[in-house]
């Protein structure tokens, strides 16, 4: 996979281009882009991801402050390879780009710089200045420019639309596993070992403070997680925590995340982790000392390996 983040030197093969941002790429994106390399090999052609840093909502409404992302733009180029598309566009997102109206984008961009032989759109794709770029409109420039357009149908799962919004609720309501079941994957988080308070130390279950790679990655709803864990190459298993912490971190939304990672003793401090989510084991909850918190941590311990057992 080729990867450009401008197109002035952009080729590709009789292009066969999909257009968005691609939050979670997700099953119904994986559908997108299944279509892309099947009508790909139909026109003798190359697939083509146009995609935007950062993300369009920064950039056009950044006093919101709200925006949670499922996938970093390095999880999304990963995502994107293991996909197997031939170019990935990673276009700079800026307020004047944003301007632009999208006969101007169609015109300049898909037309006179990429080359566009065939657009494949999703069922609800809207863009450009005012979402103006409805499919009925795109049907009229493929036929003043001369490329074909392909529209596909919503992936329903047990009834429901797969999205980046149904997703992103799940997991705000800590239910990873219908996460999981809509992105195709397990919910990954990427991040960073902070020094923490040692309190778990104190009661026999050592716990990594995490503080995620980007501030904007949604972090799931509060609670206790089963976890795989990646750290310096090596598969762990575990247990995490995200709860509340009083002072500042640069956390989404200011959670707190601790993993106690089983069988594993060590300095990791300002090492990087990956958390890897399979369930959720319980809520959190206030106890009323230290030794019924040791004594939930033993049970949600167990509870932990065996659902790791059960997934592995």
């Amino acid at each position: 996979m080729k990867i450009y983040h401008n197109i002035n030197n952009f080729e590709a093969k009789n292009p066969v281009v999909t257009i968005g941002t691609f939050d979670g790429v997700h099953l119904g994106h994986q559908k997108v882009i299944a279509r892309l390399k099947e009508f790909a090999r139909k026109h003798n052609g190359e697939s083509v991801i146009f995609t935007f840093h950062p993300h369009p909502r920064l950039v056009t409404a950044p006093n919101e402050g709200n925006l949670r992302l499922l996938t970093t733009i390095e999880e999304k180029k990963q995502l994107f390879e293991k996909s197997g598309i031939d170019h990935l566009i990673v276009y700079p997102f800026t307020k004047t780009f944003s301007e632009l109206s999208y006969s101007s984008f169609v015109k300049n961009i898909l037309v006179d710089k990429l080359k566009t032989r065939c657009l494949v759109v999703g069922y609800d794709h809207r863009f450009g200045k005012n979402r103006e770029g409805s499919f009925e409109y795109l049907k009229e420039c493929a036929k003043s420019y001369n490329f074909k357009i392909e529209k596909l149908d919503a992936l329903l799962i047990d009834e429901a639309h797969v999205s980046s919004t149904r997703i992103r609720n799940a997991l705000e309501d800590g239910d990873v596993e219908q996460a999981n079941k809509f992105l195709g994957y397990r919910f990954t988080l990427h991040g960073t070992v902070v020094e923490g308070q040692r309190v778990g130390r104190k009661m026999g279950f050592p716990t990594a403070n995490i503080e995620a790679s980007d501030p904007h990655k949604l972090i799931p709803g509060y609670g206790v997680y089963a976890v795989e864990i990646i750290l310096s190459g090596e598969k762990y298993g575990g247990m995490l925590n995200i709860g509340t912490r009083p002072t500042f971190n640069n956390n989404a939304d200011n959670r707190s995340i601790e993993v106690h990672i089983f069988n594993f003793s060590g300095d990791i401090y300002n090492k990087e982790i990956t958390l890897i989510f399979e369930a959720k084991i319980r809520d959190e909850k206030k106890f009323s000392g230290p030794e019924a918190l040791v004594e939930q941590l033993k049970k949600d311990k167990e509870t932990a390996l065996e659902i790791l057992a059960e997934k592995s």
